[in-house]
């Protein structure tokens, strides 16, 4: 019988999206419950007694509680995986597949926000600087990708790849930028999709929801 876990979020957050993605990968069956962050569901107790950070996504496995989407993907991996190609043992390979992780959190994902959040929360928009330095790290990315490798430089899918992919699908989706230039991300984005099992349902959906909720905002 396949594992089953409890996971916790809402389909528009792209590291919610990372979790779903790695349970798909190591053939983890779960349990989704929608928690509305703009109802205040996060802060509900029956949430808090499972993550009192009350962030998204969370997960429960039995009695272990977890939240933080690059923890729990790790986690999963180190339970649940039956290989090491999606978090390789090789320490260099790992080092960077760990770097794409950070970097997607620290980086990538945030600078996609500073764009994209000032205009979906009624703040003053971005500027040039936030615009300059979102292209510049969408470049970053873009050069991860070439010559056909996967973002650590591997032959295989990995979780620094569902970290990364779960934000660039979310821009694409959004329409914020201008991808046109980033052809090595376009073709690493649609092979990836390729591999995932159930891709649509664990984050193309919810991707696409982002996109709409951001548009509206926009428009």
């Amino acid at each position: 019988m396949a594992p089953s876990i409890d996971v916790y979020g809402l389909q528009l957050s792209a590291p919610v999206r990372i979790v779903q993605m790695t349970c798909e990968l190591l053939g983890v069956e779960y349990n989704f419950h929608k928690v509305d962050l703009m109802a205040g569901e996060h802060m509900k107790p029956e949430f808090l007694a499972i993550n009192p950070q009350h962030n998204i996504p969370a997960i429960v496995d039995g009695d272990f509680k977890m939240n933080e989407s690059r923890a729990i993907a790790m986690y999963l991996f180190n339970k649940y995986g039956k290989d090491d190609s999606l978090y390789p043992k090789d320490a260099e390979t790992r080092a960077r597949v760990d770097q794409r992780l950070y970097f997607d959190m620290g980086a990538f994902y945030k600078a996609f926000g500073d764009v994209v959040y000032p205009v979906m929360f009624g703040a003053p928009p971005a500027g040039e600087k936030e615009d300059n330095k979102f292209k510049e790290v969408l470049g970053w990315v873009n050069d991860f990708v070439a010559d056909g490798k996967f973002a650590a430089g591997t032959d295989k899918i990995t979780l620094g790849d569902l970290s990364l992919l779960a934000t660039y699908s979310t821009i694409k989706a959004s329409g914020c930028v201008d991808l046109s230039s980033y052809a090595n991300l376009e073709a690493w984005f649609e092979k990836c999709k390729g591999l995932i099992p159930n891709y649509e349902k664990a984050n193309g959906e919810g991707a696409d929801a982002f996109g709409v909720y951001y548009k509206s905002k926009s428009s």
